[in-house]
C-alpha cells in the first residue's frame, strides 16, 4: 500500500481500474459456468454396458505340445542301373504312381544275352567233360577191384573227377551271373511311389556307378512328419511310449488354420541335440488324400492326454496387475473383478484350477469399458461388424436395443481391460 500512495494519482486510476475490470470478468466467467438452474430431482441411472458372456462349464481340454514339422517321404529310392549300356526304352511319366516290380526302363540287352549264351556253352563243355571222367572212375574203380590196375591210378581218376566237378559248378556260378547281368537289363522299381523328373533320356549311355541315376521315387502313403520337442516336454511323451501307446498326431497347414492329416507317433530319437536342448521325433500319416507333401513345412500338434477341467473361452480371462481375473456376472447383472488360477489351454478354452464355479457366467466381449460393480446387459445377438464370439456357452438371454453402445470390431471387443 505503501507503494501504491508513492505512485502518481494516474498511475493509480490506472491500476484501480485494472483491478475492477479483474473482478467482473472473473464474476461473469463463474455466473456463466454455472449454467441455468436445474430443479432438482431423481439421480440419472448408472450406465448399462452391453457385453457378451459365457457360462463356465465342466469340461475336458486336451493336453496337446504344438512343434514345427517338415513332412518327409516314408522311402526315398533313387532309382539307378546296375549294368552299363544304353538306354533303349523309357516306360514312365514324370510324377506318375507306380508299384513295386513295375518296368521303368530297359537297357540294349545283346551285349548280355551273348555273354550269357558264351557261358551256357562252358557250362556244357564242362559237364561233358565231368561226364567222361565219371565213366572213366567206373572202370577204373573195377579193374582196381580185379587188381588190374594200380591204387594210384585210380586215385589220379577220382582227383580228376572232382577237378572236373568244380569246373562245371564254376561256369554255373557263370551262366547265373551272366543270366543276373541279362536280368539287370530291366530296371524295375524297387518301392511303390510317385516318380519325380526323369534324369536321363532314351539313347544315352548309363553306368552303373553313376550318381545321378535314372529318377527318383518318394513313397507318400504312408508318409512321416519329423518335429522336434524341447527336452523340458520329453516327460509328457515317454510313458505313453514305454507302455506302448500311440500318441495321436495332428498335422495343420503352415499358417495353423486348416487341419491337413491326422496320425499317430511312431519314433522318438534316441539323444537330445545340446546344440539346441530338443529331441527329434517322427509321426505316421496314412496321407490317402495325399494332402501332405515331401519337405512341407507344416504345424503339429501331439495329443498327449484329455484332462477334466473347469473351462472357459480364453478371451475371458485377462491380466492385471493381481495377475490372471476374469469379470463374473452376478445375478443382479454386475460384474466383480475375479482372481482365477489358470491351467492348460488349447485354441479356444483354457480351464480353471480356482477361483470360479460351474455355471458362472463371465464376461467375453466388452471388458474395455468394464469396471468393478458395473451393470451389464449380456447381448446374444452378434453386431454387424463382429466375429463370432469364442463362447463355450449356449446363448444368454438379452438383446440390442436401439441406441446400445456394441463394441463395433473384434480389436473393441477384445482390448485388455485396465488393470483392476
Amino acid at each position: 500500500m505503501a507503494d501504491m500512495r508513492s505512485l502518481p494519482r494516474r498511475h493509480r486510476s490506472v491500476w484501480l481500474w485494472l483491478a475492477v475490470m479483474a473482478i467482473i470478468v472473473t464474476g461473469l466467467y463463474w455466473l456463466f459456468s454455472r449454467g441455468p438452474s436445474r430443479p432438482a430431482g431423481p439421480a440419472m441411472p448408472p450406465m448399462v454396458v452391453p457385453v457378451r458372456a459365457a457360462i463356465v462349464q465342466q469340461g475336458r481340454i486336451e493336453h496337446v505340445l504344438p512343434a514345427i514339422g517338415t513332412v518327409t517321404a516314408f522311402n526315398t529310392v533313387t532309382v539307378r542301373s546296375r549294368v552299363d549300356g544304353q538306354l533303349e526304352q523309357v516306360n514312365f511319366e514324370e510324377g506318375q504312381k507306380v508299384a513295386a516290380g513295375d518296368v521303368l526302363a530297359r537297357i540294349d540287352p545283346r551285349t548280355y544275352q551273348v555273354q550269357l549264351s558264351q557261358a551256357r556253352a562252358q557250362l556244357a563243355q564242362g559237364k561233358s567233360l565231368l561226364a567222361n571222367a565219371q565213366q572213366d572212375l567206373q572202370r577204373f574203380q573195377q579193374l582196381y577191384k580185379q587188381a588190374s590196375i594200380a591204387r594210384q591210378q585210380l586215385d589220379t581218376q577220382q582227383a580228376l573227377v572232382q577237378q572236373y566237378k568244380a569246373a562245371a559248378e564254376a561256369a554255373q556260378a557263370t551262366v547265373e551271373q551272366a543270366q543276373l547281368q541279362l536280368d539287370f537289363t530291366r530296371i524295375t522299381a524297387p518301392i511303390s511311389g510317385r516318380l519325380g523328373l526323369r534324369q536321363a533320356d532314351v539313347g544315352n549311355l548309363i553306368s552303373a556307378g553313376g550318381t545321378e541315376g535314372l529318377v527318383v521315387i518318394t513313397q507318400t502313403q504312408p508318409i512321416s512328419v519329423s518335429f522336434t520337442l524341447p527336452q523340458s516336454q520329453l516327460a509328457d511323451v515317454l510313458p505313453a511310449l514305454r507302455d506302448g501307446r500311440k500318441l495321436a498326431v495332428d498335422v495343420l497347414d503352415r499358417d495353423g488354420a486348416t487341419p491337413l492329416a491326422s496320425g499317430e507317433l511312431t519314433a522318438l530319437d534316441n539323444q537330445i541335440d545340446v546344440a539346441t536342448g530338443t529331441v527329434r521325433l517322427k509321426a505316421r500319416f496314412g496321407n490317402d488324400d495325399e494332402a501332405l507333401f515331401p519337405n512341407q513345412f507344416v504345424n503339429v500338434r501331439v495329443r498327449v492326454a484329455t484332462i477334466p477341467a473347469l473351462l472357459v473361452p480364453t478371451l475371458a480371462v485377462q491380466q492385471g496387475s493381481i495377475g490372471a481375473f476374469v469379470y463374473l456376472i452376478d445375478d443382479d447383472n454386475k460384474v466383480h473383478v475375479q482372481r482365477v488360477e489358470t491351467g492348460r489351454s488349447d485354441q479356444r478354452h483354457i480351464a480353471i484350477l480356482s477361483g470360479l464355479k460351474a455355471g458362472g457366467k463371465v464376461v467375453t466381449e466388452g471388458v474395455d469399458r468394464l469396471r468393478e460393480g458395473a451393470t451389464v446387459r449380456i447381448v446374444s445377438d452378434p453386431a454387424p461388424d463382429a466375429l463370432p464370439s469364442a463362447d463355450i456357452g449356449i446363448g444368454l438371454e438379452g438383446g440390442t436395443a436401439a441406441g446400445a453402445d456394441v463394441p463395433e470390431s473384434r480389436e473393441a471387443a477384445t482390448a485388455p481391460a485396465r488393470s483392476p
